[in-house]
């Protein structure tokens, strides 16, 4: 599959992904958002509370993915837009899911988002946030959505809030990055790669050599 290198494919595969995510797992009632990435140091992503875009006949949200974990694993990017997509599920039905100025996020909010195969733990003045349950991880390797690979540089500098919506705070271990929940191999010779959830033994079926984590 080819590689996403340029950001006009980075946002065309992140509007795939919502399509199909809004259908899987909000059975397609959510409205489409403008998704954006904007740099966001201190957070995976933010989603409005207002529809802050025009568009030609209506408004739209806004859902933005950090630039500085674009280029996450996979399964961190649906983990991000589950997370988010949750937050404008509950302002669409009513649900109060956060307090303390969009910050905290309530037992409303950890109901909702484990419907949705995220698994939740608690995060100290953010209340519950997210990371991708095992579901989600199968649910990632069976899309065979490519990495997206690019990603802007920069180091995390704590949360910062904006766009007048709530957001999903970065873990402060290991630099703001969670450890990747999957395994890459890649072929020595012809640089194939594939993911999996555990280690295990595969063999590259077109140079017959033994695929290795990298």
């Amino acid at each position: 599959m080819k590689q996403t290198t340029k950001m006009s494919r980075a946002v065309g595969q992140l509007e795939k992904i919502y399509y199909h995510l809004n259908v899987d797992f909000f059975e397609g009632a959510l409205p489409i958002p403008i998704i954006t990435v904007q740099s966001k140091p201190g957070s995976y992503g933010h989603c409005t509370t207002s529809k802050v875009w025009k568009r030609k006949n209506d408004n739209a949200y806004e859902l933005n993915i950090a630039a500085e974990v674009l280029d996450y694993p996979i399964e961190e990017t649906l983990d991000t837009m589950i997370h988010e997509m949750v937050h404008l599920y509950c302002r669409e039905n009513g649900i109060k899911e956060v307090s303390r100025g969009g910050k905290y996020h309530n037992k409303r909010f950890k109901e909702e988002a484990e419907k949705r195969d995220l698994e939740c733990y608690k995060y100290g003045q953010y209340g519950w946030n997210t990371k991708p349950s095992d579901r989600l991880i199968e649910y990632a390797l069976s899309k065979e959505w490519s990495e997206i690979c690019i990603g802007r540089g920069m180091g995390f500098q704590g949360v910062r809030i904006g766009g007048g919506g709530t957001f999903q705070p970065v873990c402060q271990n290991n630099g703001g990055k969670r450890p990747s929940s999957t395994r890459k191999l890649q072929c020595p010779c012809c640089k194939n790669s594939v993911r999996a959830t555990k280690s295990v033994r595969i063999m590259c079926m077109d140079c017959m050599e033994q695929m290795i984590e990298v």
